[in-house]
């Protein structure tokens, strides 16, 4: 286990906090790369004005505080950071007509189905899906929300109303889509627009909601979809218009053989070079999957600090047989979080369940040598994902300053009995674990394993009706 510290009070101590987690086995703040992070043995934080106060050990005196969380026998992480999600999918989880088809096959098979969304769909689905991750242990999360059905309202904006109401940080990104079958895509004409209208009302979305203050419950980033679904020009387009906004690029990239195929066909190159032709090799970007990027181009991405979304389970699920190439993306300096990916792929929402799975996949890739370790997979989930969403030392960490976003994880029962030396191995290694708590801006969100939202089963019933209704199933 990495050193604990025990005076490691970082600034005055203040007079009254708004909440104290307190009394950890192990805190583990993620303040700095895996290996060199402070773990504190008995750790406690402090939360004030929706940011962390202070934090410390059993020799620091912890301030009296409005609301205590005791996390005796648990470990304490930052909250978890999911970089790529397709909320809506969860009105389609496990759809039977594509679930054994390719992605290819797959897509085609649901945009007809999904063609039916309008915003109460989309205000449904973010709701419950909000919920089901805050049970995961996430506390921020990105949409990759990209289909526009005609006459379906601001999907958008129905999702930013439902993470007001559920209490989680939000990263909505307006994806889009302007090819359809007629041009050589994938969708339906009735679930894409005309670059002119996505530019727009990318613009518009920007200007509504987006924050840049330290602390944002909301940003927005822009995300075409893929190289397959809109046309060159979008995506240069898209790129300017992110740079004279100063916000964030995000798309697919690299993620299954029939992409590669299309980008030789259609561009005559491969999709990262593709993806640089455009003017997305920066910084400003982050990409879901890379999945079979070659070694000249893991060198390329992380030269330009783009960011990689690793989505564990849906890659296994739909991504063509392939191992993105966790470890050597990190070794050239690419940021790399997790992604839940879409309902309809993965059918579940649970970052600790993508984490284990990057543990698994990294030992399968690279051997239990070489593969990730635990805290190096802590990392990804937490600070990884940070510097994928430009927001490093803010979220993703516990220090002084950063946000009052953390999950308590409690460590007891048949599934535990024996796990006495290390915390943060036996977070990963057994389970499956869920959040005992979850807070996010000093808001407890879960507690004691249960949503402390109201309303539950009511927003269960109507997103079963509404997907009810778009599978055609409601009669």
């Amino acid at each position: 286990m990495t050193a604990s510290f025990e005076g490691t009070a970082a600034t005055a101590v203040p007079a009254t906090a708004d909440l104290l987690v307190r009394g950890a086995d192990l805190l583990a703040t993620c303040d700095g790369p895996a290996g060199t992070a402070r773990e504190i043995v008995g750790g406690w934080v402090a939360v004030t004005d929706g940011l962390v106060s202070a934090l410390g050990g059993p020799g620091d005196p912890a301030p009296p505080a409005r609301r205590v969380l005791d996390a005796t026998g648990c470990l304490v992480t930052p909250g978890l950071v999911n970089t790529h999600h397709h909320i809506y999918q969860n009105l389609t989880r496990a759809y039977a007509p594509v679930v054994n088809g390719s992605l290819f096959t797959w897509l085609s098979g649901l945009y007809p189905v999904w063609a039916g969304i309008d915003a109460e769909a989309a205000y449904l689905s973010a709701w419950v899906g909000l919920a089901e991750l805050a049970l995961g242990g996430c506390t921020t999360t990105t949409d990759h929300l990209y289909i526009a059905p005609r006459g379906g309202g601001d999907l958008w904006g129905a999702e930013i109303q439902a993470a007001k109401e559920v209490g989680l940080r939000f990263h909505p990104t307006r994806g889009s889509m302007s090819l359809s079958i007629k041009d050589g895509g994938l969708p339906p004409d009735s679930v894409v627009q005309d670059d002119d209208a996505i530019l727009a009302d990318s613009e518009r979305l920007v200007a509504e909601h987006h924050d840049a203050t330290w602390g944002a419950m909301v940003r927005v980033a822009l995300a075409p979809c893929s190289p397959f679904s809109v046309s060159p020009d979008l995506m240069a387009r898209t790129a300017e218009l992110a740079e004279k906004l100063d916000v964030r690029l995000h798309t697919h990239l690299a993620e299954d053989p029939d992409e590669e195929a299309y980008c030789r066909e259609r561009f005559g190159r491969r999709p990262v070079e593709q993806f640089e032709e455009v003017g997305w090799l920066t910084g400003r970007s982050w990409v879901a999957h890379c999945i079979y990027p070659d070694a000249t181009e893991v060198a390329r991405l992380g030269a330009a600090g783009v960011g990689v979304a690793h989505c564990p389970s849906s890659n296994m699920m739909i991504g063509g047989g392939g191992l993105a190439p966790v470890t050597d993306f990190r070794a050239a300096g690419v940021p790399v979080g997790l992604g839940c990916d879409g309902s309809a792929s993965t059918d579940s929402a649970s970052l600790w369940l993508e984490a284990r799975g990057a543990l698994l996949l990294s030992r399968q890739r690279s051997g239990p040598a070489h593969g990730l370790t635990a805290r190096e997979v802590l990392d990804v989930a937490t600070r990884g994902g940070a510097a994928c969403l430009g927001r490093t030392g803010e979220i993703g960490q516990l220090s002084v300053g950063s946000v009052g976003d953390l999950v308590v994880w409690r460590e007891q029962g048949l599934a535990f009995a024996g796990a006495v030396s290390d915390p943060i191995e036996a977070w990963l290694r057994c389970g499956p674990s869920a959040a005992w708590h979850t807070v996010v801006a000093g808001s407890v969100l879960v507690e004691a394993g249960q949503l402390t939202l109201t309303g539950v089963e009511g927003m269960l019933a109507r997103h079963r009706a509404a997907s009810l209704r778009l599978q055609g199933l409601a009669g």
